[in-house]
């Protein structure tokens, strides 16, 4: 059988894809893209407002991946064959694209099975080098009695366990940043929080809950000047803003594909190349070796130290293909469109009596994202009634208890946009939510 190369490589933005958000007629059009789109829930046309949790795939991406295990199906790294060889471009290909979508080297992105095992992975390895695993290099990963890792009251529990789990196991503190009664992260106090013993800051980009988009540079700048690491959990922005790692200036950053329009079970973790390097891997075995011996191994540079196993390679394949998809639709016509989407969400939310819209007020820059509350109805039952109506939301505490706590609640509602939603659509949920207080008898 003849191999034939087809890499994943990132396109350029087209011409004229730069500038102005997406117009209604351009996503119109990107809808077309998406076949369950056109599904009826409850003989209703399907409303997706879900794309926080999990974004929709385009047919692309669907190909990607169809179009791997039907032409090039093949262990990557490990075979001489055509048919190895040509699977094992396509996955260095596909991390070509994603590293250079976020502007990070190749050699500077990790696959993992989502940005929770990303941050798992860097806990773990910062454990292994308290326990003195990696030599000198890892020496600047050790933390111990007396150190502290911070983290924000905004955190998804994906940001919070894993620091927990890891104070615990070495002993050093965990701290966080608080936030305001209107969710806001009380920055003035961060300095404080932030001394010359913490080994670690690891904040959202954007709130999974309240929409707020964080001041990364702030945070950086007061990590970076007492010696400490910056974690960066992008899940929120990745998908929906202009991302570059070297313009935010972090040490680590993870993001999973499901959320930017790839499939399930593939993410990604950026580091800094010499910090990948020099941190001892997480997990261990087969293909992320140079020397075995029964007594001793050696370990080969990163990305690879940290990819034990065999890999998601279809889903690393299909998740360029989303990286592709994304840059040729252009991150900044992305990010204007839903800043309009979520001021949309915002503004009429607020306009609808009994309903308590978390995170910034209309008007100041938020993701196209809206958690909101409604008096005297709790969020499951809001979830149903939209629901038979089409509508898809999240309801729940969306992984994140203590914000939610925090801001004297147990569970909202989530309406989340993507560049596939329309104006029409949001303007549909929120007539939707507008009945749910009479619907329940709730109505002054």
């Amino acid at each position: 059988m003849p191999v034939v190369e087809t890499p994943v490589t990132l396109t350029p933005p087209a011409a004229g894809n730069s500038g102005a958000g997406l117009t209604d007629a351009e996503v119109r059009r990107i809808r077309n893209d998406f076949p369950i789109l056109g599904t009826e829930i409850n003989g209703k046309p399907l409303i997706y407002l879900d794309s926080g949790a999990t974004s929709q795939n385009p047919l692309s991406v669907l190909e990607a991946e169809q179009e791997f295990y039907e032409q090039r199906n093949a262990a990557v790294h490990r075979g001489a064959h055509a048919l190895a060889v040509d699977a094992t471009d396509a996955y260095e290909h596909a991390r070509a694209a994603v590293a250079g979508f976020i502007g990070a080297g190749t050699d500077e992105l990790v696959w993992t099975s989502n940005a929770t095992e990303g941050i798992n992975l860097v806990a773990y390895a910062m454990s292994n080098a308290s326990l003195g695993r990696g030599g000198e290099a890892a020496r600047r990963f050790a933390l111990g009695p007396g150190d502290n890792i911070v983290v924000t009251e905004l955190e998804h529990h994906a940001n919070l366990i894993p620091w927990q789990e890891l104070a615990a196991r070495t002993g050093a503190e965990l701290r966080f940043i608080p936030i305001d009664d209107d969710g806001a992260l009380q920055l003035e106090v961060a300095d404080t929080v932030i001394d010359s013993r913490t080994r670690i800051v690891a904040f959202s980009h954007a709130s999974n809950v309240l929409g707020t988009i964080i001041p990364v540079a702030d945070l950086v700048r007061l990590a970076h000047a007492v010696g400490a690491l910056t974690l960066l959990d992008a899940c929120q922005s990745v998908p929906h803003l202009p991302v570059d790692v070297r313009a935010l200036d972090v040490d680590l950053l993870v993001f999973s594909g499901h959320k930017m329009l790839g499939p399930t079970g593939i993410g990604a973790l950026y580091g800094r190349a010499e910090l990948l390097n020099a941190m001892p891997p997480f997990l261990t075995g087969g293909s992320m070796i140079t020397t075995v011996t029964m007594e001793r191994a050696e370990y080969l540079p990163a990305p690879n130290r940290f990819e034990a196993g065999t890999q998601r390679i279809s889903q690393a394949i299909a998740l360029g293909a989303a990286a592709n998809y994304l840059a040729e639709t252009g991150m900044q016509r992305i990010e204007d469109r839903e800043l309009r989407l979520g001021e949309r969400l915002v503004s009429g939310l607020g306009q609808i009596e009994g309903v308590r819209v978390l995170g910034p007020a209309a008007g100041l820059p938020r993701i196209g994202l809206a958690a909101f509350d409604v008096d005297g109805v709790h969020a499951h039952d809001v979830g149903q009634f939209l629901d038979d109506r089409g509508i898809a939301v999240r309801v729940g505490h969306h992984c994140a208890q203590p914000l939610h706590r925090r801001l004297g609640l147990t569970a909202t509602t989530r309406a989340s946009t993507y560049l596939y939603t329309t104006e029409d659509e949001v303007d549909t949920f929120l007539d939707a939510v507008a009945g749910v207080r009479a619907f329940f008898g709730c109505a002054g």
